[in-house]
């Protein structure tokens, strides 16, 4: 736990990707298997579920520090980290606290997961009992652990590069591995460091394949003929998996989302054994794709209703193939993929589509044809080179994404709160507002698109301009605009403003422009009603 701690320090405190590389690859070779499993568990961005919940923890805070509740909360407010407030109020008397070499393995399988099955009174009398005796680096981590909120400034790249360089394996095949389900453990570190762990499991998927934005003139990529021109699909980027007569969908982002669509699961059946589809889960009604927004009816219930499945069916828009005949042939150029591809959907059942490629010979042509974008429901086109193997994480050449002009508008900040990690003591997270008639009603959150610069200059003034407080939450005077920049819109019965936009984040800060002068509700409903006329 003292070293995993000692890592997270390193990795938080610098912007640098190679001496990230290096702390971990440092850990890797130290640490017991087991706890090397652990943290690769954690560091590649899986969380363990929550313990416990901020607000238990918070009467226990007040209880064991002897503290009144106000002196918490303000504390809480200042710091704007629960797991951070608690390891700072219960360090009183540091002298007492001795770093414990209790491996991270036996912290986890031995201490956190059998407390699942314990009652209150006994997880307050550990987890206190813990809060005394934990220096203030693993009191923090243990209640981000405790409250499942551990995140870790580090990608997938970069935990796989650590690990290829430790057991000297290639970064593809290390990737691999660790996609799927696996439960960490001393085994599965050694399965990986001796490669006796191949993807056995039937439902393994492959690491997917990112493209980069594409921010240069498209002219530079040279004739349009070299490369594969899709659309940019506005869905959930996944695979469809059929082996050993099964069927299994993976998300993205390392979800199995096999139940929340089961007329492709029904449709899979088609497929021979062997066989590993790249493509996008599409909301497809009256034969054209629909909006992102038809498809979030589905995602967000817990369960699917032939009413929902009638009114919102999904369809599986095809547009690459990783595997066939139980093969892995993600080394072959795209366009022989590609032809194998198409071979083999020929008579496949309508939910199994093949991701139509959008045929030009010049780049004007193409440049006119995005324009059309919102209208056809997409985000933009997708540029592969016909030549490229799939490769692994985002490998910038070969796969490019050239998105539309986001939607943007003008909003009033109305509240502010402290950010998580290197940022938990500076106000980066924002709530933002427009006008309905005098009043500004929320409508969106963003903590990103701001310069380090802007933020602080940001902060000392939300810190000296604050109307009112919410615990970390502050109401501050409403005269700073910005331009948010959004992909998508939905109606929404869960916000007052009726409205719900998909991935805000700021443009730029407004010092030219007057509150008053921001965008309205109005506005904002007007797109949402073209999004909806739309075939």
């Amino acid at each position: 736990m003292r070293a995993f701690a000692e890592l997270y320090d390193e990795i938080d405190t610098t912007t640098s990707t190679n001496l990230k590389v290096a702390a971990m690859a440092a850990y890797f070779r130290s640490a017991p298997p087991a706890d090397a499993a652990w943290a690769a568990y954690i560091l590649s961005g899986r969380r363990l579920k929550r313990f416990i919940g901020p607000a238990l923890l918070r009467k226990w805070l007040v209880e064991a520090a002897g503290l009144p509740e106000w002196l918490v909360d303000e504390s809480y407010a200042a710091v704007g980290d629960m797991a951070e407030t608690i390891a700072l109020l219960m360090e009183t008397d540091a002298s007492t606290r001795v770093a414990t070499d209790v491996p991270l393995a036996e912290w986890i399988d031995e201490r956190l997961l059998p407390l699942r099955q314990e009652d209150e009174a006994r997880q307050r009398e550990e987890i206190v009992g813990w809060w005394r005796s934990l220096p203030y680096r693993e009191c923090f981590l243990l209640n981000k652990l405790l409250t499942g909120e551990l995140r870790v400034g580090v990608s997938e790249l970069l935990v796989s590069r650590a690990l290829s360089e430790v057991l000297e394996i290639s970064r593809a095949d290390i990737a691999r591995r660790m996609m799927g389900d696996w439960q960490p453990s001393a085994a599965f570190w050694e399965g990986l460091k001796t490669g006796d762990l191949p993807a056995t499991d039937p439902s393994a998927p492959y690491p997917f394949y990112l493209a980069s934005p594409l921010e240069e003139d498209v002219r530079m990529l040279g004739f349009p003929q070299d490369w594969q021109i899709e659309w940019k699909w506005d869905g959930i980027r996944g695979q469809l998996i059929r082996r050993s007569s099964q069927c299994f969908i993976w998300s993205r982002g390392e979800d199995l989302i096999t139940d929340r669509f089961p007329e492709i699961v029904e449709a899979a059946k088609w497929l021979p054994n062997g066989v590993v589809l790249d493509g996008e889960i599409v909301a497809w009604r009256d034969g054209v794709v629909r909006p992102f927004s038809d498809l979030q009816q589905r995602i967000g219930r817990k369960s699917l209703t032939p009413k929902i499945l009638q009114s919102v069916p999904a369809r599986f828009l095809a547009y690459d193939l990783l595997e066939e005949n139980g093969a892995d042939i993600r080394q072959l150029p795209l366009h022989e993929r590609r032809a194998r591809l198409e071979t083999l959907l020929k008579g496949a059942p309508p939910v199994l589509s093949l991701s139509p490629i959008v045929p030009s010979t010049n780049w004007e042509e193409l440049t006119a044809l995005r324009t059309e974008s919102r209208s056809r429901c997409v985000e933009g086109m997708m540029l592969k080179a016909r030549v490229s193997a799939y490769g692994t994480g985002r490998q910038r050449g070969s796969w490019w994404k050239w998105k539309v002009e986001p939607y943007s508008f003008d909003a009033v900040m109305l509240y502010a709160q402290p950010g998580h990690g290197r940022r938990s003591n500076l106000y980066t997270d924002y709530t933002f507002g427009v006008w309905r008639d005098i009043e500004l009603v929320p409508v969106a959150k963003a903590y990103s698109g701001l310069s380090n610069s802007e933020i602080s200059e940001l902060d000392k003034w939300i810190r000296s301009h604050t109307i009112e407080k919410f615990g970390p939450v502050r109401a501050v005077e409403p005269t700073q605009v910005f331009e948010i920049a959004y992909e998508g819109i939905a109606a929404s019965t869960r916000h007052k403003s009726g409205i719900a936009l998909r991935f805000p984040r700021i443009l730029r800060w407004r010092t030219d422009k007057p509150a008053n002068e921001a965008d309205t509700i109005q506005n904002l409903e007007a797109v949402l009603a073209s999004v909806r006329n739309s075939p």
